[in-house]
């Protein structure tokens, strides 16, 4: 008897892997990701459009054409399991099969796979992916052996979907692979750091320039030179600009793996959602999409899990059956604002300051104290959770913090509005790109800090007379409202001269729903500066984003509005439990 075959983990490692098809691979792995990412939002339209023969079409050919390419270049784990895959997408578009409930399961498990095994690839692991268990369910619906007498209602597309699905998309996606290109990000970054060194440059020209100009108007040399520093000025701001658009990518990147995961955990919850996404060409520098998947994801789990109810709990509360989310992006000014909103449970505030004090977060007496705002600001402290029990989906107490704490780095700001018995909206602002920004320069003690101006309100001069004192605290009454002050220097650790300012000129800036007066001796003007990095022994000083150079070559520090607005205030406060980032 001869002894039996033995089972290797490993595959033999494919030619693609060599060095000499390192171009061709990649060319392979781009294709393929992007044929990954339509297949997945067509498969979802399937599901509503079970019986579109442009659409079966569609996903037939993008299965077929993954299983010739990696057939081509020796992938053979991945060009066996795609080749059974299109075996049953051949049957249904043929009408030899249809689509039921048990099989769509089977085909998005299938997709799941198919999206590992490219995973594999492309991290050159030459381990065998476990498919053996999907290829017998593959197999059970190609040969017709899953007895399931249902079939999958045909409904109107999803208005998300509809439109990316059939012949349409793929002649689109045809004539906009025509007119680009791809670029590797790492020329895009080169390119940014470069742009960001001209505008530097930029800078001390105009500085130097109106030096010039204020000694030696009366020469020639002078007007020549401002209208060269002018032109200049132009191109720069021009170029700036462009080579930022070439690092945006539409938000729809993120937007079109939502809907999957609504399907996903609708079924594991057995709740019912209708999930709306808009502003999905809404677009957002490279560096900030990437980081953006996973506090969307969070988000969206505590929506379906924590916030949209049962079928039969919301038709006790006289609502729809089906609860709703609706995930929007839109540009605001220099920043972009996401929302997601539902029509669920909401928060109870109150509930929250309980659970707070239960859990020792919060004593008795702060939890009376505290504000609305204060009370669902609490969801953001880490190992918080008001779940009853522990799911595979939420109530391990991590997932707000994780929002938090990832949106900080990109120097946003996460806000929750909610409502009991109605829902809850969760905004995340965010600016465009991380790398230049629009600032206002102040002095405090002979130090010059830069503001982002996306968060200054505006301007007041007032006479020192004019501040007072409330609860250990300086504050000014501006209109109808008591703002809080903070001194620059104070907060920034800098000796004061000496000198005593009979006027003084307060920031006033907003992070969120806080406001706080930054009290400052002089205004600089507005200037557009680039975002340095303070290196890794500097890089968690509080309240500092970074560092720009002026035109003079002093080097300057940048406030990060959202931690200095809640890191003044929470000193005043004594804690720090009202802030937004920690």
């Amino acid at each position: 008897m001869s002894e039996p075959e033995k089972h290797t983990e490993h595959q033999p490692a494919p030619a693609a892997f060599d060095g000499e098809m390192a171009e061709i691979l990649e060319s392979f792995l781009v294709e393929s990701n992007e044929i990954i990412d339509q297949l997945g939002r067509d498969l979802l339209t399937l599901e509503k459009n079970p019986s579109d023969p442009s659409l079966l079409n569609t996903i037939f050919r993008a299965i077929h054409t993954l299983k010739g390419t990696s057939s081509f270049l020796g992938f053979g784990q991945m060009a066996e399991f795609t080749h059974r895959f299109e075996d049953l997408l051949n049957k249904l578009r043929k009408g030899e099969r249809h689509v039921t409930v048990g099989m769509m399961d089977v085909i998005l498990e299938a997709y799941d796979t198919t999206k590992a095994l490219l995973g594999h690839i492309e991290a050159k692991d030459d381990k065998l992916v476990e498919i053996a268990g999907v290829l017998a369910k593959l197999d059970a619906q190609i040969q017709g052996t899953q007895q399931e007498a249902a079939t999958v209602p045909v409904a109107e597309a999803h208005p998300v979907a509809a439109s990316e699905s059939g012949e349409d998309a793929s002649s689109a996606q045809t004539r906009l692979s025509d007119t680009t290109i791809r670029v590797d990000v790492n020329r895009l970054d080169d390119l940014m750091n470069l742009v960001g060194e001209l505008v530097l440059g930029r800078n001390r020209l105009s500085q130097v320039t109106q030096r010039m100009s204020d000694q030696h108007e009366e020469l020639p040399i002078s007007k020549e030179l401002y209208d060269t520093n002018a032109q200049i000025d132009f191109i720069t701001t021009e170029l700036q600009m462009a080579v930022m658009k070439t690092r945006m990518l539409p938000v729809a990147k993120v937007f079109n793996r939502l809907p999957r995961l609504v399907r996903d955990l609708c079924k594991e919850t057995g709740k019912e959602v209708d999930l709306q996404v808009y502003g999905k060409e809404t677009e957002l520098d490279k560096s900030i999409i990437e980081e953006l998947n996973d506090p969307l994801v969070h988000i969206i789990r505590n929506a379906v899990d924590h916030g949209i109810e049962p079928p039969d709990e919301r038709l006790r509360a006289r609502k729809p059956k089906m609860g709703t989310i609706v995930v929007n992006a839109e540009h605001e000014g220099n920043h972009i604002v996401l929302s997601v909103e539902d029509d669920g449970r909401g928060i109870d505030p109150e509930a929250l300051k309980l659970k707070a004090v239960e859990r020792g977060f919060v004593t008795e007496a702060e939890a009376r104290e505290m504000s609305r705002r204060d009370a669902f600001n609490l969801i953001f402290l880490a190992g918080f959770s008001t779940a009853a029990s522990v799911t595979a989906i939420s109530g391990r107490g991590v997932g707000m913090d994780v929002v938090q704490t990832n949106i900080s780095k990109l120097k946003g700001i996460v806000d929750i509005e909610s409502q009991p018995g109605k829902g809850t909206i969760i905004t995340l602002r965010l600016p465009l790109t991380l790398a230049i920004v629009q600032t206002l320069l102040v002095q405090a003690d002979q130090e010059i800090y830069a503001v982002p101006l996306g968060s200054v309100l505006e301007v007041v001069r007032v006479n020192a007379e004019d501040i007072s004192t409330a609860n250990g605290r300086p504050v000014i009454r501006l209109r109808d409202t008591v703002l809080p002050l903070a001194r620059m220097s104070d907060v920034m650790g800098v000796a004061a001269n000496g000198n005593q300012h009979r006027w003084h000129y307060v920031v006033v800036v907003a992070w969120a729903e806080q406001r706080l007066g930054i009290i400052v001796d002089s205004l600089m003007g507005q200037r557009e500066v680039v975002i340095k990095s303070l290196g890794e022994y500097l890089n968690n000083i509080p309240g500092i984003a970074g560092s720009t150079i002026l035109g003079d070559g002093r080097t300057i520090l940048i406030i990060d509005a959202g931690k200095f607005v809640n890191m003044c205030l929470a000193r005043s406060a004594g804690r720090v439990l009202s802030t937004h980032i920690h």
